[in-house]
């Protein structure tokens, strides 16, 4: 007879593993499958927590041989140990990863690891890791696949020498030279890290611009800074063919100035991420999707009873905490109990250096839609702290209703802009001003006191150390 949960979860990442936890604690019977061995999905396996590590590795080393000198450090000779820093990335993978296991045994999840897929109303079937198979029986069911990396026809993945970022968290030694196709947030993360460890990198984008998502303003001055860092670009660029021959890549691209050849030891093709729907019997259960997502209502019911879904499967940005907070407020809803997620406050991070932040509307945007607004905007240069810390490139951007000073966007880029967009995502939430940031009294100094000013500009039309 086959296993009857309140709640059978497919797919353990961010949005699948918060949702187990979750509805356990709030008393469900639960089971999660993961069709990894371990659990946390693409963001603690392969994504978010093994780049982040990398980022912060690569950082340490640039800082001991571009800046510690500035700081009367004096380190003769600094060398690199790759195989050392992939352990290290992979040390902290595991923790995570122990981490989630620990807590679905905690409240009482049980993981089953397999491939799943729909099979009736109310029935999963799991091809079991080990070969074997099972049918689990639930009340509810959730879909939380995820997404994975988007191909190119032109640059068809060997897993070698054309990669995912998947392979560029595991290259074993820094390539002489590294192509990254596609100018987006994951593109420039991994770009940075092997450029400062001495590639030599080159960044196709199609369009003609990088981060496309991004305040134009904060994205130019974020491409002038990599730029000063090494990496070269070249915008308005289609990839058309690639071609492997004696362990190097030759990618032929086109331009407005013709036919361009670039050559390199690797090639990481980063164009965006696709959500993952194929073999889990969406078809066949009558889910209605939309241009490669699943539809859900507001309660992230699809079009099948009883069957749910959240993060990337569904629309919105791909983003880890976008999927945790659905996936928190989906059990609450299962529970009985009110919940929702504010899609107009959820934050987006680019993790180079400076870092890039941001909340809200973008000032193009704001034009677009006709709103009359105010700009607030503060330098890094002029931050005490930054300038303690050898970190004053950047700007902090606050965006206000000319009308009502309700706060619509915040972008910052600089230093520790991740942590420091938490207040602005905060002010939106309770639906609160740029004067109410202005007013608000931050501690001297840090970081955060250059947001205080960009909103004492948006509202007063002046701040004080500028």
């Amino acid at each position: 007879m086959a296993e009857r949960y309140d709640l059978v979860v497919i797919g353990a990442g961010p949005g699948g593993y918060v949702a187990a936890i979750r509805a356990a604690q709030l008393g469900k019977k639960v089971a999660c499958v993961e069709k990894r061995p371990t659990l946390g999905g693409t963001c603690l396996n392969v994504g978010c927590i093994p780049s982040k590590a990398l980022l912060d590795s690569s950082e340490f080393f640039a800082h001991a041989k571009h800046k510690l000198g500035k700081h009367g450090v004096i380190v003769p000779k600094v060398d690199l140990d790759v195989l050392t820093m992939m352990k290290r990335k992979d040390g902290v993978v595991k923790a995570n990863v122990d981490g989630i296991a620990y807590l679905f045994k905690k409240y009482g999840v049980t993981p089953v690891y397999g491939t799943a897929r729909l099979d009736g109303p109310g029935k999963v079937d799991v091809k079991l890791n080990d070969g074997k198979s099972t049918t689990l029986e639930a009340v509810a069911i959730l879909l939380a696949t995820g997404s994975e990396p988007s191909s190119l026809p032109s640059l068809p993945f060997d897993g070698k020498h054309i990669v995912s970022s998947t392979e560029a968290l595991t290259f074993e030694k820094v390539p002489e030279q590294l192509i990254v196709v596609g100018g987006g947030y994951i593109g420039l993360e991994l770009g940075s890290v092997w450029a400062r460890l001495g590639s030599k990198v080159t960044v196709l984008e199609f369009l003609p611009r990088i981060l496309p998502l991004t305040d134009t303003e904060i994205a130019t001055l974020a491409h002038k800074s990599l730029a000063k860092q090494g990496l070269t670009f070249h915008l308005d660029t289609k990839v058309t063919a690639a071609k492997v021959h004696a362990n190097k890549v030759t990618v032929t691209a086109a331009s407005k100035d013709g036919e361009h050849k670039f050559e390199a030891d690797k090639v990481l093709v980063s164009v965006g991420r696709r959500a993952v729907t194929q073999g889990i019997g969406l078809e066949e259960a009558g889910i209605k999707m939309d241009k490669g997502k699943v539809i859900v209502d507001d309660k992230f019911q699809t079009s099948a009873a009883n069957v749910y879904a959240i993060g990337d499967l569904i629309d919105g940005p791909m983003l880890a905490h976008k999927a945790m907070e659905e996936g928190f407020a989906f059990a609450e809803m299962l529970a009985g109990q009110p919940a929702h997620v504010n899609y107009d406050a959820i934050p987006s991070v680019v993790y180079t250096w400076p870092e890039i932040a941001a909340v809200g509307k973008t000032e193009e945007q704001l034009k677009e839609a006709g709103v009359e607004y105010r700009v607030g905007k503060f330098p890094f240069l002029a931050s005490g702290r930054a300038r303690a810390m050898d970190e004053t490139e950047g700007i902090v951007k606050v965006l206000a209703d000319a009308k009502t000073d309700r706060l619509l966007g915040v972008h910052i880029f600089g230093p520790r802009a991740s942590e420091l967009i938490a207040e602005a995502v905060t002010t939106m939430e309770f639906v609160g001003s740029a004067e109410d940031i202005a007013r608000i009294v931050h501690a001297h100094p840090t970081l955060s006191e250059a947001l205080g000013e960009a909103a004492r500009v948006a509202y007063f039309g002046k701040a004080i150390h500028v």
